[in-house]
């Protein structure tokens, strides 16, 4: 490695301790991170908060409408006032102005019927602002679990590639001593490539891990620290999971609102078979008008009666098209509950397949290891070949990265289930957002930090191929 390499290598070792003391991110602030600027939970948020103006808006109905008008203008009249005044038509500058009041009292139910319409419509919006951000905590908890699985696997490369390293060097000497064979330094250079390649493939994997992350969070991974297991905050039982869930989960009760919905709105438009009253008080004041000169004005107190008795069929037909939108929606909450069941039974069967499964990889990386030492001491006093060597030390590698897989999907099945039952965020402590958010004022940091990294390799962009030795400055630089 020559002089420039080293620094770099320095001054990235450096930036990534001084970034992982003063940045470092546990799971539970991400996820508020993720709530906080994500756009899908704020498009749900905004919705809510137009949700509860609608009901404030049908609210007003209950409360009475005051109109003021005024106007003044040309008026040319010729009428029974003006020819019995002498006139065949008078010129006048009109002048009026008039103040009603109008309190419903009496209109069918209707506005007790949009109140409680847009109050489920507002109830169903809040369970979605709940239902999306769950689901968002949860990719959050994927992206999270996914850099930490990466950067393992990526160090596990590493380590991997330097045990082939290792290998290597021990049979070049040999080979040079005259007591090992050039198509043995080959298979173990050859190997060694293979490792390498692994490497890179894993740093690139990381990479892909990093975008996703910043995509969900709106910032890049900084020294993520271990996910705390949830397993004690489980139910014993998928059946005990499953009643949970049909009481609580949020996108359930989204549903059942909307059905709630509906069966206000059937209400709301049946109110067209009564009829209606309302109290009208008005005055009004004129000059002026109708081609006689003069003052006019009149003060009127009155309940009045407003009921129709043919429409042409629309009300009937909108009384059958809201019975249908009822069914419609009790179909799409009952469809939402085999959605919520489904997912939860795959969520409790993925953490018990996991569970077992980490017994038995546990025990297959330690067989592995133990065959490995075994292995390594035989292939010195030649009693093993040069394959079997190579073999055990790549199955070493391989049940390592299957245990590390194993434990991330059985970290990863905990979570899904607690979303399957909607208890994630409660059970994490993590608020669900309530204003509008920033908006644009996003925009600018999240340009900013998009083609940046987190990752230290990313400062090694220099490779070298000495000839003799393919990758090896390469591997050493990445490590």
């Amino acid at each position: 490695m020559n002089k420039k390499s080293v620094n770099l290598v320095l001054m990235a070792s450096l930036w990534g301790l001084v970034s992982a003391q003063v940045s470092a991110t546990t799971l539970d602030e991400a996820i508020q991170q993720a709530l906080s600027g994500n756009p899908n939970v704020r498009v749900e948020t905004n919705e809510l908060l137009s949700r509860m103006e609608d009901v404030e808006q049908a609210k007003a109905g209950y409360l009475p409408n005051i109109d003021i008008t005024a106007g003044i203008g040309y008026e040319r009249s010729d009428n029974s006032s003006t020819r019995s005044a002498g006139y065949n038509h008078r010129d006048l500058t009109r002048k009026e102005a008039a103040i009603n009041l109008q309190q419903m009292l009496f209109d069918g139910y209707a506005t007790d019927s949009e109140v409680a319409r847009h109050n489920a419509r507002q109830a169903s919006a809040g369970y979605r602002v709940a239902g999306v951000s769950q689901n968002t905590a949860l990719e959050t908890v994927n992206a999270y679990l996914t850099v930490l699985q990466q950067q393992k696997l990526l160090q596990l490369s590493g380590e991997n590639l330097e045990a082939h390293k290792r290998i290597y060097e021990q049979v070049k000497l040999r080979s040079e001593a005259g007591i090992g064979r050039s198509s043995d330094l080959e298979q173990v250079r050859g190997r060694r490539a293979s490792a390498d390649a692994s490497r890179l493939a894993d740093l690139a994997n990381l990479r892909d891990a990093e975008s996703a992350y910043l995509s969900l969070v709106g910032d890049l991974p900084r020294d993520l620290q271990p996910v705390p297991s949830l397993k004690s905050r489980l139910p014993d039982s998928l059946d005990a999971a499953i009643q949970a869930a049909l009481a609580e989960h949020p996108t359930l009760l989204s549903a059942q609102a909307d059905v709630q919905s509906a069966v206000a709105q059937k209400s709301a438009a049946e109110n067209s078979f009564y009829p209606h009253f309302d109290l009208e008080v008005g005055s009004t004041w004129g000059e002026d008008q109708d081609g006689v000169a003069g003052v006019d004005k009149d003060l009127t107190a009155m309940v009045r009666m407003r009921y129709n008795l043919f429409s042409g069929g629309k009300d009937k037909a909108r009384q059958r098209q809201t019975a249908h939108l009822i069914n419609e929606a009790k179909e799409v909450r009952n469809r939402t509950y085999r959605q919520v069941v489904e997912s939860l039974r795959l969520s409790w069967t993925a953490y018990e397949a996991t569970q077992a499964q980490l017994v038995s990889l546990k025990q297959h990386l330690v067989s592995s290891q133990k065959t490995r030492e075994a292995y390594a001491k035989q292939f010195n006093i030649g009693k093993r070949t040069l394959i079997d060597l190579l073999n055990t030390e790549n199955e070493v590698f391989e049940a390592k990265r299957a245990y590390e897989t194993a434990l991330s999907d059985n970290r990863y099945a905990e979570y899904r289930i607690l979303v399957g039952m909607g208890r994630l965020l409660s059970e994490l402590g993590v608020s669900v957002p309530k204003g509008p958010g920033s908006g644009d004022d996003n925009l600018k940091p999240y340009a900013e930090l998009a083609p940046k990294s987190a990752l230290a390799s990313e400062f090694m962009v220099d490779r070298r191929d000495d000839g003799s030795d393919a990758g090896q400055d390469a591997g050493r630089k990445n490590n």
